[in-house]
């Protein structure tokens, strides 16, 4: 296996609700861990029980991790960081924002620009994502 980095989104109880959400814009195979189904679920409270410790979501190189388990006081809905999706084609990058802006907040609608075409939103969960087809790729 080579390094990677993957993105790991923290929620306060939304994550199953946000990576089934991921799930049909992006499609792939989410797995859901909740704290009480882990070993370590004996360590928690009753009201973190149903808290998801891990989700993941994959479709084959796209790897998207997810959890409840977020630090109070650490970081803001979307922490200041953008997900970047670069799209294989022109289609894919367009039914990808379509999915992803629903409920959310468009930042900057698909547009060309001297690599290709871009775009961005905020989805409903608050986190950023930006779109990219490049000319080259097809």
């Amino acid at each position: 296996m080579t390094t990677q980095i993957n993105p790991y989104l923290t929620f306060s109880g939304q994550c199953r609700e946000a990576m089934n959400f991921y799930k049909s814009c992006l499609g792939g195979e989410l797995t859901v861990q909740t704290v009480g189904e882990s070993p370590m679920g004996s360590q928690f409270p009753a009201a973190m029980q149903n808290n998801v410790l891990h989700a993941s979501l994959v479709k084959g190189p796209l790897v998207l991790f997810g959890s409840d388990m977020a630090v109070e006081g650490e970081g803001g809905r979307g922490s200041a960081i953008s997900l970047s999706l670069t799209c294989s084609t022109e289609e894919e990058l367009h039914a990808c924002f379509a999915r992803l802006s629903a409920g959310g907040k468009v930042q900057r609608e698909i547009h060309d620009f001297f690599a290709g075409k871009i775009g961005a939103v905020q989805d409903k969960y608050g986190i950023n994502w930006i779109f990219y087809y490049g000319v080259s790729q097809s």
